[in-house]
């Protein structure tokens, strides 16, 4: 077994302890990092596998499956993918049960911080924020080519923004008149000259950038296609652990694992003998675990993490 080469990026991993804790390791166990990151999770489960444990992690970001280049440990695999394919891709590795799935989901400090991406509205850069930059279309070709309506929607629905047709409008507009948006700073400036009041301390943009982020990279789509698959993937005890950082993936991850804990849906006085109703496929496990004072104040960014833990049971 190869040493973990130490993390030199400055990423500074969201819940680490706890979301690891929540997976109650087994040290011969089978685990799954769904979104590797810069490998904070992953290498702090590799420290808790024994020499027949096995980490698979996945990602899309190019940047993130560069890093995994560092982590030189037999027990451990990377796949470029988002991990909406997660039980396909362990079908081919002839693995069809794990012990554990972690999902920290959104977007990393890394990819934030790399002006590049066009994530964020502090640089002004080519509007891109694709998590995988070798497919699928940027943020700025949807912006080209949708109509001021379902623009709107999007905002609305994924930024959950009030001002979204105001927005859409103003979008819209400036690429009629021949001033095509292709930079987050151009973005950042329609937008502020749009919403006529916001959060304070909050940037008029952030809700706009976050919704054109989740659909560009279909997050929730993707989320809600995974999460039936970490029911199918985990093996009677297995533990599911989920990072959210807004409410909206909240709502989806926590409307799972409620479905699955409380499956009596028969109409109410149903003659029905209680040992013959439809038993839970997975339980919670604890309350919602949120960063400490002290993590929050070492990284502001955490402060609207929230950590799901469910658990499968022998079900089938």
């Amino acid at each position: 077994m190869s040493e973990l080469t130490a993390n030199p990026n400055s990423h500074i991993t969201v819940l680490l302890e706890e979301a690891v804790q929540a997976l109650d390791i087994k040290a011969d166990g089978v685990y799954v990092d769904g979104t590797f990151g810069r490998g904070g999770h992953s290498r702090k489960i590799l420290e808790q596998l024994g020499e027949k444990g096995r980490l698979i992690a996945f990602d899309r970001d190019l940047k993130a499956i560069e890093s995994s280049k560092e982590i030189t440990d037999p027990r451990f695999s990377m796949v470029h993918s988002h991990f909406a394919a997660m039980q396909a891709e362990l079908n081919e590795m002839g693995i069809s049960k794990v012990d554990g799935i972690l999902l920290d989901l959104g977007i990393s400090s890394p990819q934030i911080d790399d002006a590049s991406r066009g994530f964020s509205f502090r640089y002004d850069a080519p509007l891109d924020m694709r998590m995988d930059q070798s497919s699928g279309q940027t943020a700025a070709d949807f912006l080209a080519n949708t109509t001021e309506q379902y623009l709107g929607e999007v905002i609305k629905n994924y930024g959950e923004e009030r001002f979204a047709k105001q927005i859409a409008r103003a979008i819209i507009t400036e690429r009629n008149d021949g001033r095509a948006i292709t930079t987050t700073g151009q973005l950042a400036k329609v937008v502020a000259g749009a919403v006529t009041r916001f959060e304070p301390g909050q940037n008029p943009a952030t809700r706009t950038f976050q919704a054109l982020r989740i659909f560009v990279n279909q997050e929730l789509e993707e989320l809600s296609l995974t999460m039936p698959q970490c029911l199918a993937l985990l093996a009677p005890q297995g533990r599911l652990a989920v990072i959210s950082f807004h409410s909206l993936e909240d709502r989806i991850v926590k409307q799972f694992i409620r479905d699955q804990a409380n499956r009596d849906d028969l109409p109410a006085n149903f003659p029905v003998r209680a040992a013959d109703l439809p038993q839970p496929k997975m339980q919670g496990v604890g309350k919602t675990i949120k960063p400490s004072v002290k993590e929050v104040k070492a990284n502001p960014r955490s402060r609207s993490a929230v950590l799901r833990v469910a658990e499968r049971t022998h079900v089938a």
